[in-house]
C-alpha cells in the first residue's frame, strides 16, 4: 500500500514523526511518501494556494516539503511526487491538538484530509489532544502512536464506500 503522510505542523512536527511509524506499521518504508508544509500552517483549513507558486523541495528519501498549506501538499504530492503511482491512502497528522466542535473547520490537518477525499484517495486526519495530563510526558503522543494503526485498521476495512 503506498502511503502520502502530511499535517499542518510542518515537516519538522514531533507528530509527524509519530504518523510515519504509524505508516510503517500499515506498509514498507519504501511506500511511504512524506509531502508536508515547510512551516507551520494550522489553521488554514481547506485553504489553497491559487495566486502564487507553491514551491516543492526533495529534503531526502521520498521526503517533500512545500511552500503551501497542508491542502497544497495533497495536490502536489498526488498531481507531482507520485503523479505516475498515486497513493492508496492519505494519512494528514498527527495534528498537536484537538480537532473536535468548530475546530474542525478551521483544522488544516483536516483540510489536507478532505483534498485527499476529493482527490478520490481514502484519506484519514488524526489529532492528539494535549492538555495538563500529556503535554509535558516524555511521548505527548502516546495515545496515538498506541492505537492509531488500529484504528486507521478499522476504518480501511470498514465498507464506507460510496457505492458500499
Amino acid at each position: 500500500m503506498r502511503i502520502l503522510i502530511t499535517n499542518d505542523d510542518g515537516i519538522n512536527a514531533p507528530g509527524l514523526k509519530i504518523l510515519k511509524k504509524i505508516a510503517l506499521l500499515l506498509t514498507d518504508e519504501d511506500n511511504i511518501f512524506t509531502v508536508a508544509p515547510s512551516s507551520e500552517r494550522s489553521g488554514v483549513g481547506h485553504c489553497i494556494s491559487l495566486a502564487s507558486p507553491v514551491m516543492i523541495t526533495k529534503l531526502g528519501h521520498q521526503t517533500f516539503s512545500v511552500e503551501g498549506n497542508p491542502a497544497d501538499c495533497v495536490i502536489a504530492g498526488v498531481k507531482h511526487v507520485l503523479k505516475e503511482s498515486p497513493p492508496d491512502l492519505i494519512l494528514s497528522g498527527v495534528n498537536r491538538g484537538n480537532n473536535s466542535a468548530e475546530n474542525a473547520l478551521y483544522s488544516g490537518t483536516l483540510g489536507a484530509a478532505m483534498e485527499g477525499a476529493l482527490q478520490g484517495i481514502p484519506s484519514i486526519a488524526l489529532s492528539q489532544y494535549l492538555g495538563p495530563l500529556n503535554i509535558n510526558s516524555d511521548n505527548p503522543f502516546e495515545a496515538a502512536e498506541t492505537y492509531g494503526v488500529e484504528v486507521i485498521r478499522k476504518i480501511l476495512s470498514a465498507d464506507i464506500s460510496p457505492d458500499g
